[in-house]
């Protein structure tokens, strides 16, 4: 396996892909680019739906991603009718689609052994382990069924660092290898290099570390400003001097060691542009947690998250639609929110451009363009 903080930079590369992605930015509508920002849950059929509304967005242009969960895999039948929801679901893109998942293993497992998919471990489990080829041979087996079912991108490894191990939603589930960075960094790097293999985009989360809150940002809003460390940062560091870093999610927790204005970071232009973005020199694609969490919904209306979180530096807004019926919202209705929003002066088009181009870049470095 290749050293951790290995890093090989092609300059010439890195400008020609910028070049060619500013040269279609010219080219391509506004309409289109918000399109690329938007990633909803594919709906809750696990049977083809070929009438179902979010092919009509997809053939509009107003999707770039979709996201998959246990709802929808059929109970028979699993990987073949998987196949054909999601064959027919690339075809309706004129781009093709970050098709998404959240397969960390363990506890966060869609693809269960009931459905026929081989057994899971977490990451605690590994971490303990120390192995990096027990990890890395779990990752190529998940990367491998991921790969064969036609999804593209992992919402996982969690790189949080396990400073609380009875955090409800992370040490408690077993979802971060090790309180030490540099584990949760070297067995990450395995995962993310068994990935690579198939081709399967990986996602680093839950920046800037949700390892040490208390609360589940599921449910509600979620502040680690006592608990949290800087050390947290470190996974990400790790990564991103290996140039292992294909996204980065952000959690939905208040930190104000970092933003003293108590924004949760998903909103935060403190977090995602200065920290991430400009303190630790990242340059890639930024994925929001899903903007339906209580963290986001309960406090702030629609409209408002929207602007600010793509106002902070989020790329693609993530509405994963695990939601009553009532608070449902189609891919039509982000997109037209946001055009809106550009239109009326509230986000600038250049801004839309930027976001634009991380993400056609990392579509052609996955090899979907």
């Amino acid at each position: 396996m290749k050293k951790l903080f290995l890093a090989v930079i092609t300059l010439p590369f890195l400008y020609l892909a910028q070049a060619q992605t500013d040269s279609l930015a010219t080219k391509d509508s506004l309409d289109r680019m918000i399109g690329q920002m938007i990633m909803v849950g594919i709906g809750d059929f696990n049977l083809l739906d070929q009438q179902a509304d979010v092919f009509d967005a997809i053939r509009a242009d107003q999707v770039g991603g979709v996201i998959l969960f246990e709802k929808n895999l059929s109970s028979t039948n699993t990987e073949g009718r998987l196949q054909r929801i999601l064959e027919f679901t690339q075809v309706q893109s004129k781009t093709p689609l970050f098709v998404s998942i959240d397969e960390e293993g363990g506890r966060v497992n869609r693809l269960k052994t009931k459905y026929g998919f081989p057994k899971t471990v977490t990451a605690q489990y590994l971490g303990e382990l120390d192995d990096l080829d027990s990890t890395y041979f779990y990752a190529k087996q998940t990367a491998a069924i991921l790969y064969k079912l036609g999804i593209n991108m992992n919402f996982a490894p969690s790189v949080d660092v396990n400073i609380n191990p009875d955090n409800p939603v992370i040490g408690k589930i077993g979802r971060s290898y090790s309180a030490d960075p540099l584990v949760v960094s070297r067995h990450a790097q395995a995962f993310v290099e068994g990935h690579d293999l198939f081709g399967v985009a990986t996602v680093l989360k839950h920046f800037p570390g949700h390892g040490s809150s208390q609360n589940d940002s599921h449910l509600g809003l979620t502040d680690v400003s006592d608990s949290w460390r800087f050390e947290e940062l470190l996974p990400y560091k790790a990564l991103m001097d290996s140039g292992k870093v294909k996204a980065v999610m952000t959690a939905h927790i208040v930190n104000q060691v970092l933003d003293d204005s108590k924004l949760p970071a998903t909103l935060s232009d403190k977090v995602i542009s200065d920290v991430l973005r400009g303190f630790m020199n990242y340059k890639g694609v930024v994925v929001s947690d899903d903007m339906q969490m209580k963290a986001i919904s309960a406090q702030y209306g629609l409209v408002e998250a929207i602007k600010m979180a793509v106002l902070a530096g989020v790329d693609v807004l993530l509405f994963a639609n695990n939601v009553p019926d009532y608070d449902l919202v189609t891919a039509q209705q982000i997109h037209a929110i946001v055009r809106k929003l550009v239109k009326n002066g509230d986000i600038s088009r250049d801004r839309i451009v930027e976001s634009y181009n991380r993400i056609l870049t990392l579509k052609k470095d996955m090899g979907l363009l």
